[in-house]
């Protein structure tokens, strides 16, 4: 008994220490108080300010295009590339499979750098495209290592059962493969969608002067003193990302069943 309350006691106060800063901005952002974290009283004024606050809005949105454009083509190309290290045996599949590891280990200054200079000399202009390909560079590591977790338990006797009744290798994917895997895939896109906007250091060094995501434009304002609108964005972030979760386990206990 007393070990069960230890077990549960020790993983309320993990949570909590998970937790407690994201409720205590959420809380905050209902704080009638411009300045400090003293609670002066309830408002919604600041949810107000923030729709109204047209650089910070155009930032939100900027990053939402770019979370959704980079997870989506990295979950289409992790997924693709993913099955096809998984099914075939080639020259350099080994290699592959290291240089994803070395991607994902690499700290970001060195990918921003990296892809800066890469876009300096291709004559590409900093802007959308350039932090689409960033995002989707860096995000697409993570989707193929969740993909590969879920087909290492993959039974190739069903791949070998679809081809004996005469599917095609686009119909074994589609029929076969993909709804076992669909888990794994909405995680890499759900995966992907967060890391592209929480990024802020490889999006420093490859996006231009008239295309600014939500990172840069928080951490330019936070230097002068976190105002309460950055409370009220936070928190409708955080909501949202909440729905986006249960809905997506929704939609899986659905095809499950």
């Amino acid at each position: 008994m007393l070990n069960k309350l230890l077990k549960r006691s020790y993983l309320g106060a993990v949570y909590l220490f998970l937790y407690a800063p994201l409720f205590l901005l959420i809380i905050l952002s209902f704080n009638s108080s411009e300045f400090g974290t003293k609670w002066t009283g309830f408002t919604t004024d600041w949810y107000l300010k923030l729709f109204n606050n047209g650089t910070l809005m155009d930032a939100a949105v900027n990053s939402f295009l770019v979370a959704v454009s980079s997870a989506t083509t990295a979950t289409v190309i992790g997924t693709l590339a993913a099955v096809s290290i998984f099914r075939f045996r080639f020259f350099g599949r080994n290699f592959l499979m290291t240089m994803l590891y070395i991607v994902m280990m690499s700290p970001e200054i060195v990918m921003g750098i990296s892809l800066l200079i890469l876009f300096m000399t291709l004559n590409i202009p900093l802007g959308f495209q350039t932090l689409l390909i960033a995002h989707t560079t860096f995000s697409l590591p993570f989707v193929m290592i969740v993909l590969f977790t879920r087909l290492s338990d993959f039974d190739k006797s069903v791949i070998e059962a679809a081809k004996d009744l005469g599917a095609d290798e686009l119909k074994t994917f589609w029929y076969v493969i993909l709804p076992s895997i669909a888990p794994a895939v909405v995680a890499g896109w759900l995966l992907s969608f967060t890391i592209s906007m929480d990024d802020s250091i490889a999006s420093f060094f490859t996006t231009g002067p008239g295309f600014e995501v939500l990172p840069l434009k928080i951490y330019s304002m936070v230097r002068l003193g976190i105002k309460p609108e950055v409370n009220a964005l936070s928190a409708i972030i955080f909501v949202f990302c909440i729905i986006l979760v249960v809905i997506a386990q929704f939609l899986l206990k659905e095809r499950k069943k």
